[in-house]
């Protein structure tokens, strides 16, 4: 399975704002759809899919498991009301939102839970989000490397994840950078907008062009239009060997994203 390379991210768009999103997107070429339970806006996605006109074959979309639906028989319950939200009948990939706070439950019963899901056809593919390498040992001795689409965790230029990057790597599983602009932080970086400069590109067009030539899936969300249809250009800018490794030397560990609930980071 292809996860189209460049999507567009819902984190923290709520109502009319993830509608007007959504509907932009879709009309200005994305198939790529992100989303999640705890994000609130299944419904408000779905709306826009459905009033896009845009066919079902043509798009990609995810959700993501919460937490409080992994234990028990609660997950495959949850997929299917995010089915409904999403006026869909199957998404294209599920993924683990994270590992079970405090690893309270095994990455196995949750894992096999969302497997069981596939088996049913409510998603045509699983993957994980937040998963640490040591999650993803268990993943892989849960379903296997082969089953597990994409790794979802937050990836720019100040934050590069490595470690993690490498053992996805050196088991053939995709990653999907989120927070891919830093939350507008790369557009201060001087290294950032002096090689933006060089290409009369934007600085948020040369961090996306930096993940996507490493391979990953970038998710940027954005509530303006033409913020919107700029990133996807983001799509045709060639960095070259020497500006990728200036961006490489920008990495300081800085996350953004670690609830009180968050992993033991690698």
């Amino acid at each position: 399975m292809q996860i189209p390379a460049f999507g567009l991210g819902t984190f923290r768009l709520k109502g009319q704002q993830v509608l007007d999103s959504v509907s932009n997107g879709l009309a200005l070429g994305y198939r790529h759809v992100d989303t999640a339970q705890i994000y609130g806006n299944e419904a408000e996605v779905g709306q826009a899919i459905a009033d896009s006109g845009v066919p079902r074959g043509e798009l990609f979309v995810t959700t993501k498991i919460w937490t409080d639906s992994f234990a028990g028989d609660k997950l495959i319950p949850s997929l299917k009301e995010s089915l409904r939200q999403l006026r869909l009948e199957q998404v294209d990939l599920t993924l683990i939102h994270w590992p079970s706070p405090g690893d309270a439950l095994p990455v196995a019963k949750y894992l096999g839970a969302l497997a069981e899901a596939k088996a049913q056809g409510l998603t045509a593919a699983l993957g994980v989000s937040n998963f640490t390498i040591a999650h993803l040992q268990q993943a892989i001795a849960a379903v296997g490397a082969a089953e597990i689409a994409t790794n979802q965790i937050e990836i720019h230029p100040f934050l590069q994840n490595r470690k993690v990057v490498a053992f996805c790597r050196g088991h053939g599983i995709h990653l999907t950078a989120y927070m891919p602009l830093a939350y507008g932080k790369v557009m201060q970086e001087a290294v950032i907008q002096r090689i933006a400069e060089a290409h009369g590109a934007s600085p948020a067009q040369v961090a996306l062009a930096w993940g996507l030539q490493q391979g990953y899936a970038v998710i940027p969300s954005s509530t303006k239009r033409e913020n919107l249809a700029a990133n996807l250009k983001a799509q045709a800018l060639k960095l070259s060997d020497a500006e990728m490794a200036e961006i490489a030397t920008l990495d300081r560990n800085e996350r953004i994203a670690s609830p009180d609930f968050a992993p033991k980071w690698d």
